[in-house]
């Protein structure tokens, strides 16, 4: 048995600055930098009980993407990939996956409010 939930929206594109200026006046919240993680910027508020930030691309286009935690990374990362998820990288304790219908989905472990995960994560077998 494992457990996960959708935790995180990110705005992924390579000029994040722009991004997150507009998402920060668009939605009357202040963008702030992550510490120590120079690739994003918080968007704290927008969605409540939700991570939303921007995200510095490198490379690729302009995407928007979801981050699952999860307190079983490979147990999530299997479960999805039963449901028609291909796996397209890994990444430290990230697996990247590539969805039904083209999407990017993040499988990550639990990093949010331990509290909110507790209260929000489905249970599967």
């Amino acid at each position: 048995m494992h457990r996960s939930r959708v935790s995180t929206i990110l705005f992924d594109t390579p000029d994040a600055d722009e991004s997150a200026a507009f998402w920060s006046a668009a939605t009357g919240v202040e963008a702030k930098p992550v510490p120590g993680e120079e690739q994003f910027t918080s968007l704290p508020g927008i969605l409540p009980g939700l991570v939303t930030a921007v995200q510095r691309l490198d490379e690729g286009e302009p995407r928007i993407h979801v981050d699952i935690e999860t307190d079983d990374l490979d147990a999530e990362t299997e479960r999805l990939k039963a449901l028609g998820a291909e796996e397209l990288s890994r990444w430290l304790d990230c697996r990247t996956l590539r969805v039904p219908g083209g999407h990017v989905v993040c499988v990550i472990p639990v990093h949010s409010d331990r509290e909110a995960f507790e209260a929000a994560a489905n249970r599967w077998e």
